[in-house]
């Protein structure tokens, strides 16, 4: 009796730890691919997983901050997904690039044009953004998830820090500083990597070339070899020849 009152109260306790665990991981969430630096160009993903059992995810609105509005967005396109873009006045114009900017994206609305997110899975959706603001440590997006169902979950509480997370938190996108030298396109690395791959690739073809140059001299060498030996060998038969015939 003890032991199966030991089992049940473990199998309770793994139930509750399941279910107070489980709405961590189905926030719509933001992320960077990299690293989102301040002043700088990032591609962020927003994470849609599908947390109900009996319906899909049919649509996603992310509405940008207006505190911090950007005045680069562009969506990168999604299989099964319309995108539409909204932009909206700003009160205060941006500058960007020399050039003033008067309007900014302030929503962008994907619609699957199928069955959408399935029970069970997730969806990343691919967003270039900048630039990004200076004065801020991060950026809020407010999200609705709509269900095939029709029901809407909205995902625009705000976290506070040193307060618990709330049910339905909004995407806070983090933001790391700006580097020292001000660079805030491709990471060194990236720059690495890409310089590494031209020598690399250089290098190979360089190889490619001087083994193709090595091989055509080494034939046209066993050929000449080839004509000389060839010669001899006729010149030698005729001498046998004349030698049999005067004998």
């Amino acid at each position: 009796m003890k032991a199966s009152r030991i089992v049940a109260a473990g199998a309770a306790a793994g139930i509750t730890v399941l279910a107070l665990s489980a709405p961590a991981f189905a926030h719509v969430t933001v992320q960077p691919e990299g690293t989102a630096a301040k002043g700088g160009y990032a591609v962020v993903d927003f994470k849609v997983p599908n947390e109900r059992d009996d319906a899909s995810t049919t649509k996603l609105e992310v509405n940008f901050p207006t505190d911090h509005p950007l005045a680069s967005v562009m969506p990168e396109p999604v299989p099964g997904w319309d995108v539409k873009v909204t932009k909206s006045k700003l009160d205060k114009p941006l500058e960007m690039h020399g050039e003033k900017i008067s309007e900014a994206v302030t929503k962008v609305t994907w619609t699957a044009d199928g069955d959408g997110i399935k029970a069970g899975f997730f969806q990343k959706f691919p967003v270039s953004i900048g630039t990004l603001p200076e004065d801020a440590d991060e950026l809020v997006f407010k999200a609705l998830q709509t269900y095939s169902n029709k029901e809407v979950v909205r995902w625009i509480e705000v976290p506070q820090e040193g307060q618990e997370e709330p049910d339905n938190p909004a995407p806070v996108l983090e933001l790391s500083a700006a580097s020292e030298d001000g660079h805030h396109g491709a990471s060194g690395e990236e720059a690495s990597d890409s310089e590494s791959a031209e020598k690399a690739s250089a290098e190979t073809t360089a190889a490619d070339t001087g083994s193709s140059d090595g091989t055509d001299t080494t034939a046209r060498v066993l050929g000449i070899v080839g004509i000389v030996v060839g010669a001899a060998g006729v010149a030698y038969g005729v001498l046998a020849g004349r030698r049999r015939s005067n004998a």
